[in-house]
């Protein structure tokens, strides 16, 4: 794992040590304007993570979940020297309620794309790291991406299904589509359980920038297949965007394909 890498792996714990572990179940919680929740952890975990990278790396900016939308836009428009993006608690409604799914995101998009990318799991401390072309890594030691047999009806799927089409949803549950399926609520840790093999399929229907940045590189540096669209019927999103995303993963190339064959009746139905 690189030193980068590993200071930012020091950065992240301090923060869910000392502003999320504390507030853990316990904490008031406000809705924002997209009716998504917000509690003090949340805005804690950004403050404290731009004053150490504004620090540690003042040439770099931040975009954080937590920023108004046209502040977020301005940032990724115009930041020559890189950019920190970061969701500071993803899956606030599982930590408000003391379910152990939330983690930190945290990941550096230089040049239009993600070149690092690391997520805390606070509960377990665990931290997932990546950099491009450099492998993925479990606090310092290389991941793999499983696919166990290859065959979609043995795999385990992670599959938010809160936000699939509900006309889709019978033809998802049809036979042959995968072993078992769970769902968790955090996007980061979900890329990254995909990522060490703990999951072989994945499906969401609504991701933003900050939720999957570091996760989809973790996941694709320890040798999964991902992709997002902008539409359940288009094709593959291109480039670095703030538009919400539907996100297909699979463990690999091979299982990719079968995935894709067997998702494309929902896809080609998906009204939007």
């Amino acid at each position: 794992m690189t030193p980068e890498l590993e200071q930012i792996a020091v950065l992240l714990r301090a923060a869910a040590r000392e502003e999320i572990l504390p507030r853990l179940g316990r904490t008031e919680t406000h809705r924002k304007t997209d009716g998504s929740l917000v509690t003090p952890a949340d805005l804690a975990v950004q403050a404290r993570l731009a004053a150490a990278l504004a620090q540690d790396f003042p040439e770099r900016s931040l975009l954080g979940e937590e920023m108004e939308p046209e502040e977020q836009r301005r940032i990724l428009a115009d930041s020559p020297n890189g950019v920190w993006v970061l969701d500071p608690l993803d899956g606030t409604s599982n930590f408000v309620n003391g379910f152990p799914g939330f983690s930190i995101s945290l990941a550096l998009i230089e040049g239009g794309q993600v070149s690092l990318g690391a997520v805390l799991d606070p509960v377990r401390d665990q931290c997932f790291a990546a950099a491009r072309g450099a492998g993925a890594f479990l606090d310092g030691k290389p991941i793999r991406s499983a696919s166990r047999s290859g065959t979609l009806g043995d795999c385990l799927a992670m599959i938010d299904v809160k936000r699939l089409p509900a006309a889709a949803l019978p033809m998802l549950f049809r036979p042959g589509g995968f072993g078992s399926q769970r769902s968790l609520g955090s996007v980061a840790l979900e890329w990254c359980w995909l990522a060490c093999g703990q999951v072989q399929l994945y499906l969401h229907g609504s991701q933003r920038l900050w939720d999957y940045a570091a996760g989809r590189l973790i996941a694709e540096e320890a040798g999964a297949a991902a992709l997002h669209i902008g539409r359940w019927n288009g094709e593959p999103t291109q480039g670095i965007g703030l538009a919400p995303q539907h996100a297909i993963g699979a463990a690999d190339t091979r299982l990719m394909q079968s995935w894709l064959d067997f998702l494309r009746p929902l896809r080609q139905d998906a009204q939007e």
